[in-house]
């Protein structure tokens, strides 16, 4: 078969995957999108209960829509501000229905390699076509493909509670009392493994915001229940975000209401806390910090310290990823924490996601590795420009069609920096406690 006849690979029907496969189709160009689960947006759909700070006009890709244009699809507001669930059902199920046998559900990628040479091999790597391994319910199957898109996301793959990037001691064996994602407190049976309940929440990103906004709402209405929040930095900085200066007004609503929640006193900020043990005690746990601090006992714990890249299926094809942050090597200084704290990054594209191996790029959250603060904005340029490289358009692959909004957060110290100054930055002030009620209805 000539390599222009063979399908482009799409790893992953998730909103950055389904939008590559719309720019590929768009092209003129056959898209071959694998998912392991059984329905569109299937790790978005496990976070069905959490409002995205960003509104469907930043949500929908612009490809995508043309797509969905010429069916009886109705575009939401533009204005409105969706959850997991209804992004998942309101768009991106619809898009993988119109895209129909491109997309392929139940089928779980196990490898990818340049067909008959494993990453040893020099000779013909340019001109090989790329084999796609992948296990479905029937077995086993190889795909020939003429490039292969990674858009897998980082969803599986949380980070440990331990502050060295592995698991503390004792966090497995307290797997009972540990969860790893934000928890659905409309669930009756979620809400009361909490309620009345002291709880330790470790992390500072914007998903660990929001379940510290859940748990003062909670605490609100179930006396009892306290937080212990615990983060690695030495000061809470800028971790509340621009507040005002935002471009994304909800993003920066959320710091505003995380910010209430702590003054209001129904969580307390444990800083400098890096957890080494955690221990079983006959009311809860109890998590020892590396500097030899005891916290506890909690109940629970809920741990919201980012993610990480599966490269495991990877093995075989040659990547050129940063050795600190496991993201492209060229996209790295853009994206790394410990240079800059803004989670402002130049939109960028099939230059920035190229690696050795021909006609593989990483996308979405995967093309972040262990970076966080990624919009759904960025990957939709990225999959746009990859795409043109695919089919040869490179003017349109190196053009850059996307502004991103400013957090209104810069700390040129970087995130991770123990010795940051709690306040100030090139971009604004981080927002300090301000009057917002919690509880109140989004």
């Amino acid at each position: 078969m000539d390599e222009v006849d063979l399908p482009v690979v799409v790893v992953g029907a998730g909103p950055v995957g389904l939008a590559s496969a719309a720019h590929l189709a768009e092209r003129g160009l056959e898209p071959l999108v694998l998912e392991s689960g059984e329905a569109a947006g299937a790790g978005v759909r496990q976070w069905h209960h959490v409002r995205l700070f960003s509104r469907w006009a930043e949500l929908v890709d612009p490809a995508a829509g043309r797509l969905l244009a010429g069916t009886d699809w109705v575009r939401p507001d533009p204005d409105a501000y969706p959850t997991g669930r209804e992004w998942a059902e309101l768009y991106l199920q619809p898009l993988a229905d119109v895209l129909g046998q491109r997309v392929r559900f139940g089928t779980r990628v196990t490898g990818v390699a340049r067909r008959g040479r494993d990453r040893v091999v020099d000779a013909g790597r340019a001109t090989t076509p790329l084999t796609v391994h992948v296990v479905t319910a029937a077995g086993e199957e190889r795909i020939t493909a003429r490039a292969v898109v990674d858009a897998s996301g980082t969803w599986t793959g949380p980070n440990p509670l331990g502050g060295d990037g592995l698991a503390a001691v004792g966090e497995g064996a307290a797997a009972d009392r540990i969860s790893y994602r934000v928890p659905d407190l409309a669930d009756q049976a979620v809400r009361t493994r909490f309620a009345g309940r002291r709880i330790a929440v470790a992390g500072s990103g914007h998903s660990a915001l929001t379940a510290l906004v859940a748990f003062a709402e909670l605490a609100a209405q179930a006396p009892g229940t306290h937080v212990d929040w615990l983060l690695r930095r030495g000061a809470i900085g800028s971790a509340f975000g621009g507040g005002d200066a935002d471009q994304l007004p909800a993003r920066g609503l959320l710091g505003q209401r995380a910010a209430a929640a702590v003054a209001a006193g129904h969580i307390t900020a444990v800083t400098g806390f890096r957890t080494a043990a955690v221990h079983r005690a006959l009311d809860g746990l109890v998590l020892e910090s590396l500097d030899g601090r005891r916290l506890g006992p909690v109940a629970e714990v809920v741990v919201l310290t980012g993610f990480r890249p599966d490269l495991s299926w990877l093995s075989e094809v040659r990547l050129d990823l940063d050795p600190v942050l496991q993201a492209p090597r060229v996209l790295a200084p853009l994206i790394d924490p410990n240079v800059h704290s803004c989670g402002n990054v130049y939109p960028h594209g099939a230059r920035e996601l190229a690696h050795p191996e021909p006609r593989v790029f990483l996308v979405g959250m995967k093309s972040y590795g262990r970076a966080p603060t990624f919009l759904a904005m960025t990957g939709y340029e990225q999959v746009r420009s990859v795409a043109a490289a695919v089919a040869g358009d490179r003017d349109a692959a190196e053009r850059v069609e996307l502004v991103l909004p400013e957090t209104g957060v810069c700390g040129g110290a970087g995130l991770f920096d123990e010795a940051a100054p709690a306040g100030g930055g090139c971009c604004g002030t981080p927002v300090g406690p301000v009057a917002v009620d919690i509880g109140a209805a989004d």
